[in-house]
């Protein structure tokens, strides 16, 4: 629960991040959340003490919709955002046509997921599976389907439910995270429980 309350404190203090949570929110969708990499660099920029943002080469907001599958509506979506907040690259997934593509990617087959907690809890790090949204009431919600412990203790390991350590491996290389934030621990992915 302290990880939560640190986590949201960080974000509340992030003005461009809650005009995006905002601007995710007034989109109507009734599963959404702003995750991955927006959250991640945020908070281990924090760890690391670095002086400067990370840059965020692009805002995922993540929805779940099975009634829609088209990728028009995500492009839709994305459309909607950028009229929104034009300053932001934005990323729109529909987590329920996640299995769609994958199934058309060499190793990497996946069921259709069931929810967006279940989507998030796929992604490749358990550090990175974390989002965020705006409720009515203003509040910032956590989705954290594999813990905050990761994310906030600076451990880098592969999500054995994303179930592909390739890309965890090609990952490491392309984002240069080891480079990025050199106070991460990198952890093997058997030395993952995941919360219940």
């Amino acid at each position: 629960m302290e990880h939560e309350r640190q986590l949201v404190a960080l974000l509340r203090g992030q003005p461009w991040l809650m005009e995006a949570l905002g601007a995710g929110r007034a989109l109507g969708l009734s599963s959404w959340a702003i995750g991955a990499g927006a959250i991640r660099s945020l908070v281990w920029d924090r760890l690391c003490s670095h002086a400067r943002p990370t840059p965020i080469p692009d805002i995922d907001l993540v929805y779940f919709d099975p009634a829609d599958l088209s990728p028009e509506r995500e492009h839709q979506l994305e459309a909607q955002l950028r009229t929104a907040l034009p300053s932001l690259n934005w990323e729109v997934c529909n987590q329920a046509a996640v299995h769609l593509w994958r199934e058309q990617e060499p190793g990497r087959p996946l069921p259709p997921l069931q929810s967006l907690a279940d989507g998030v809890a796929s992604w490749p790090e358990t550090a990175t599976s974390v989002a965020a949204w705006l409720d009515e009431e203003d509040r910032v919600r956590i989705l954290a389907p594999c813990g905050l412990d990761d994310l906030m203790n600076g451990v880098l390991r592969h999500n054995p439910r994303h179930g592909n350590a390739a890309v965890f491996e090609r990952r490491l290389m392309d984002k240069q995270f080891l480079q990025r934030w050199p106070a991460l621990r990198r952890l093997p992915a058997r030395d993952y429980t995941p919360p219940k």
